[in-house]
């Protein structure tokens, strides 16, 4: 009885205390003892009850007021533990690339170009002529709008083999952004508990992906020419799998632009092992000295599973991606898409193609190419006359960054931790590597903002690493 009079209390003080003013004195308990009817240390356990809320304060001596600075008790979400069950903990610390740096911090980490390298007035008109149209009333398409998928399709045909049918738009899927269609490649071509066979290093947010989709990853060394064909055939063999993921054009993080003959290889080998390639174009448009020349425009037999995404290189705002796959593939990461996302919003897809199908797309990407090389030459300069011991194996022909090796002796998270303490911000190498790395790397984005800062951020670099070899 007396808990249900403590809680009818608490519940009528909490109505005032709402529309009291920050201070407000409560009334004295004898006047509250009265008020409900209750025994005083009824009232005295309802007055701790709204204590432990942080909604009143106790001032001995002189009565209880309402907190000037409401603060709410942290909830006990324990119990959520027994009710989930086992289960992995949660990956977390490939999360750095998406960290929103300070105005005052050297930039270096983020996955992203730059507002300044993306064609802002283009996305801003496109937007604006959507916000007017019929799209804002109707839903897409499951497997997306008919003329985008023609774009993609497209895009593909330009460079398509003579000896693969033209890409048939049917067979394009839009996705909101590629870590979804990765999600769903992963469900319908992998399945939780069998092996995806991955580059090391490979794209941190297929490592985090497969992990949450129970994909056992197989990973195989790559370096700046990409992996060994016959170390590749060797993890198919043992792993049994029937899918490698990889990115032969700029792949991040190392920048490895796979030969020609390491591409017929690959394809060759996926084909005798009746496999999948799940290709990741990531940086088609971010081509610098070389383009982008995707496999799947060699593929005649539905072997490679194409991702691309738009979400880089036209706005992280329109997060619009592709899959293209053939066959029975095509047909399970559909339904898995359909039932993942039921459909990407027709205002971001008819304002992503409004922006890449305008002359002007051609023209910014050019321009964008021209803009990159300048900033990757003039982050290597800095890099070998400020920091010579990074060691920057290659300079990519594509992408967005630089991937450096520390000396043996200097661990890449205390560098990280310490580099961002001087105020230049990294990914570490770790991140990307699915199991243990060989060597300490880290990896440093030069489509960041401030490059006339490279000089500076570098030094500073050269002297935390000074210190730590010490």
């Amino acid at each position: 009885m007396h808990h249900d009079s403590s809680a009818r209390i608490v519940a009528e003080l909490a109505r005032w205390i709402d529309t009291a003013a920050p201070g407000e004195r409560l009334p004295s308990t004898r006047a509250l003892v009265a008020r409900f009817g209750a025994s005083p240390v009824t009232v005295q356990k309802a007055l701790s009850t709204l204590g432990r809320r942080g909604l009143v304060e106790s001032r001995p001596g002189v009565g209880t007021f309402v907190r000037a600075a409401r603060s709410i008790a942290p909830p006990d979400l324990s119990w959520q533990t027994a009710a989930l069950g086992h289960g992995e903990p949660a990956v977390t610390s490939s999360m750095s690339a998406l960290q929103v740096a300070s105005h005052d911090a050297f930039a270096l980490h983020s996955g992203y170009p730059e507002p300044g390298l993306l064609p802002g007035d283009l996305v801003r008109a496109a937007l604006g002529r959507v916000a007017r149209s019929e799209s804002r009333q109707r839903r897409a398409p499951s497997t997306g709008d008919a003329d985008l998928q023609q774009w993609f399709a497209t895009e593909l045909a330009d460079g398509a083999s003579r000896h693969m049918s033209e890409p048939n738009p049917a067979d394009v899927t839009i996705v909101p952004g590629s870590q979804s269609g990765l999600a769903s490649i992963l469900r319908a071509v992998v399945g939780p508990g069998r092996s995806l066979i991955v580059e090391s290093p490979t794209y941190w947010g297929l490592i985090a992906a497969a992990r949450h989709a129970r994909v056992r990853l197989v990973p195989v060394p790559s370096g700046i020419a990409g992996p060994d064909p016959e170390v590749l055939e060797e993890a198919f063999a043992r792993s049994g799998a029937t899918a490698f993921y990889a990115q032969p054009n700029f792949a991040n993080p190392t920048g490895a632009n796979w030969s020609p003959g390491l591409r017929a290889g690959v394809l060759d080998l996926v084909r005798s092992r009746r496999a999948f390639l799940v290709e990741d174009d990531w940086a088609h448009d971010f081509g610098i000295d070389a383009a982008s020349q995707p496999l799947v425009a060699d593929d005649a037999d539905g072997h490679v599973v194409y991702i691309r995404s738009l979400t880089k290189s036209v706005s992280p705002a329109l997060r619009v991606a592709a899959v293209i796959a053939r066959g029975p593939a095509r047909e399970r990461i559909r339904t898995d898409v359909q039932a993942e996302a039921m459909y990407v919003s027709p205002i971001l897809q008819t304002a992503t193609l409004d922006v890449v199908s305008s002359p002007a797309w051609r023209t910014h990407v050019r321009s964008l190419g021209h803009r990159l090389r300048e900033r990757r030459d003039s982050l290597a300069a800095a890099i070998r006359a400020e920091v010579p011991e990074l060691l920057l194996e290659h300079v990519p022909t594509g992408g967005l960054n630089l991937w450096g090796r520390l000396p043996a002796n200097v661990g890449a998270e205390g560098f990280v931790k310490a580099a961002a303490e001087a105020g230049v911000l990294l990914t570490g190498g770790g991140e990307w590597f699915p199991a243990e790395p060989p060597a300490p790397f880290v990896r440093l984005n030069f489509a960041g903002p401030n490059p006339a800062g490279y000089t500076e951020a570098m030094r500073r670099l050269g002297e935390v690493l000074d210190r730590l070899s010490d």
